[in-house]
């Protein structure tokens, strides 16, 4: 069994140096470009939605909403003048 020791006690335990621990990040160019091409992608798709979100919403749905009031309050009109 690996003996597991507090990391605050090595830090302790080290006197006038402690143990820094680097947190920076080691990733390869290659990665960092293949991240920077996955958010561009993302991008990309999520501005290719919204447009087309943006067609069938203003372009398709609220016109034709429009188109069938003025159709319903126009039969209702002509209905009442040929009564």
């Amino acid at each position: 069994m690996i003996d597991r020791t507090d990391l605050s006690k090595i830090i302790a335990s080290k006197g006038d140096n402690p143990l820094i621990i680097s947190t920076v990040n080691l990733q390869s160019q290659e990665d960092v470009e293949l991240e920077q091409k996955l958010g561009e992608l993302k991008f990309k798709q999520e501005l290719r939605k919204d447009w087309i979100l943006f067609i069938v919403r203003d372009v398709v749905i609220f016109p034709a909403a429009i188109l069938f009031i003025f159709a319903i309050s126009g039969y209702s009109l002509f209905a009442q003048i040929h009564r």
